[in-house]
C-alpha cells in the first residue's frame, strides 16, 4: 500500500509517518526541504525517538521522498497511483499544494476507478475541508460531479506535541508518546483505511473542539503566562504552582462548557485536562514559550483556542471566565520582538489603545461583560 504525504517535517514524521508506516503503508514523503527529502530517498528510514524515561528508539522503514518544486510530475504520478494521500503542512500551506494535488487527481481519474481518502493532519478546524474547497477551486462542474463519486475528503483532528528540535541527525524525531488521530468516518469513500492508531468517529466537531480547547488552549496559556514571568520553556512554566493553578483554571472553564455543550462525561473530561496538565510538564520535552506562543493575531481570533472557549463559557454557563479573561490579557501583552504579530498588536495598543486592540483582534463586542474582563485582568497584569 502507498501513502503520498505533504510535509517531511517533524509532525509528517514523527506522528504520521509513523503510524502510517505500522500500518503497512510505504510512505512517499512530498516536500521542498531537498535536503530532507535526499536524506529520506538515501537512506529509506529515519529515526523516532520516544520524549520519555525510556527514550525508546523506533526506525521508520520503507519510506522516500520527492521534491515538489523540482518534480512536480513526479508527485502527480505518486498521488495517481495512492491507497491514501495525507498533509501535515500548516494550514496556511494547504491552498499552495491543492493545484499540484488537483491535477494528481486529475491523472488518477483518467488511470483508475479506484476511490481514494485525502486527509488533511492539521492543527484546525476543518483542514480536509479547506483543502477541499482550495482543490475544487481548480476544477470544473464536470470534474467536480466525479471528484465527489471517486474522492473522500473527511476532516481530522490530530494531537501530538513534537518539540522544535535540532538533532545532528537531520532525519531523528523526538516525539512524545502519547498521541490522538481522529478521523471523520461519514466523509470516507470507499474502503476504511486500515491505519493502526485512527479513531473514526461519526461526527468530529465535538472532538476537535475538546483538544483545541483543552490542548491547544492550555499550551498557549502555558506560553503566554511563561513569557509573562520570564521563563524560558514550557515544562519550566508548568512547574511553578502558580501558573500550573491559572492553566488548570482556564482548561476547568473550558471543559465546564464543553461537557454542557457535547454531553463528555464529567469524570472523563477531567481526567483528559489531568493527561493534558502532565504532557505540558514532561521534563523530556523542552518547549520555548516563544515558539509555542507564536503568532498571537492568529490565536487571539474569534473562533481560536483563546477567544472562543472564554466566549462559549460566557454564553453557555452564564458566568465570566476569568481564568480564560487572564489569559487573553496576557497574550495581549506578549511583547516578545521576534515575532511579528507580537510587534503589530503592541504597535496597536501604543497607537490606539487596549480596548481598540482588543476589539480588532478578538472581535469580542464592547458591551459584554467578557471585554470588560479582559480589559480589567489586562490592566491587573500590566500592573
Amino acid at each position: 500500500m502507498l501513502a503520498v504525504h505533504f510535509g517531511a517535517g517533524n509532525i509528517g514524521r514523527g506522528f504520521i509517518g509513523n503510524l502510517l508506516y505500522h500500518s503497512g503503508y510505504e510512505t512517499c514523503f512530498i516536500d521542498v526541504n531537498s535536503e530532507i527529502v535526499d536524506l529520506l530517498n538515501e537512506r529509506k528510514e529515519y529515526r523516532v525517538v520516544l520524549a520519555d524515561p525510556t527514550q525508546q528508539e523506533i526506525v521508520i522503514k520503507n519510506v522516500r521522498a520527492i521534491n515538489s518544486k523540482t518534480n512536480p510530475e513526479q508527485v502527480i504520478e505518486a498521488i495517481a497511483k495512492a491507497d491514501l494521500l495525507t498533509t501535515a503542512i500548516g494550514p496556511t500551506i494547504l491552498p499552495l499544494v491543492s493545484g499540484l494535488i488537483a491535477a494528481g487527481l486529475r491523472r488518477r481519474i483518467e488511470t483508475s476507478e479506484k476511490p481514494l481518502t485525502i486527509i488533511a493532519c492539521e492543527n484546525m478546524i476543518g483542514g480536509t475541508s479547506l483543502l477541499k474547497e482550495k482543490v475544487y477551486d481548480k476544477l470544473n462542474e464536470e470534474e467536480k460531479a466525479l471528484f465527489d463519486q471517486r474522492f473522500g475528503f473527511p476532516d481530522a483532528a490530530v494531537d501530538r506535541i513534537v518539540p522544535n528540535q535540532a538533532n545532528e541527525d537531520k532525519l531523528m524525531v523526538k516525539v512524545e508518546p502519547f498521541y490522538e488521530w481522529v478521523v471523520e468516518e461519514t466523509k470516507l469513500t470507499g474502503e476504511k483505511p486500515d491505519i493502526k492508531g485512527i479513531t473514526f468517529v461519526p461526527e468530529l466537531v465535538p472532538y476537535i473542539e475538546r483538544k483545541l480547547f483543552t490542548v491547544n488552549t492550555g499550551h498557549a496559556l502555558a506560553a503566554y503566562f511563561g513569557y509573562y514571568y520570564d521563563i524560558e520553556t514550557i515544562n519550566q512554566a508548568m512547574d511553578q504552582s502558580e501558573i500550573r493553578e491559572l492553566v488548570e483554571g482556564a482548561l476547568t472553564e473550558s471543559g465546564e462548557f464543553l461537557v454542557k455543550k457535547y454531553g463528555f462525561d464529567q469524570e472523563t473530561h477531567t481526567n483528559y485536562i489531568k493527561k493534558i496538565i502532565k504532557r505540558f510538564s514532561n521534563p523530556y520535552i523542552s518547549d520555548e514559550v516563544t515558539r509555542v506562543g507564536r503568532s498571537p493575531i492568529r490565536k487571539l481570533g474569534p473562533n481560536d483556542r483563546l477567544v472562543s472557549p472564554a466566549r462559549q463559557y460566557s454564553d453557555l454557563i452564564g458566568k465570566e471566565p476569568v481564568h480564560l479573561e487572564k489569559g487573553i490579557a496576557a497574550a495581549l501583552l506578549y511583547d516578545f520582538t521576534g515575532d511579528e504579530e507580537a510587534v503589530q498588536i503592541q504597535k496597536t495598543i501604543h497607537e490606539q489603545g487596549i480596548e481598540a486592540a482588543v476589539q480588532e483582534y478578538t472581535k469580542i463586542d464592547p458591551t459584554m461583560p467578557l471585554f470588560k474582563g479582559i480589559l480589567e485582568q489586562y490592566h491587573q497584569l500590566k500592573k
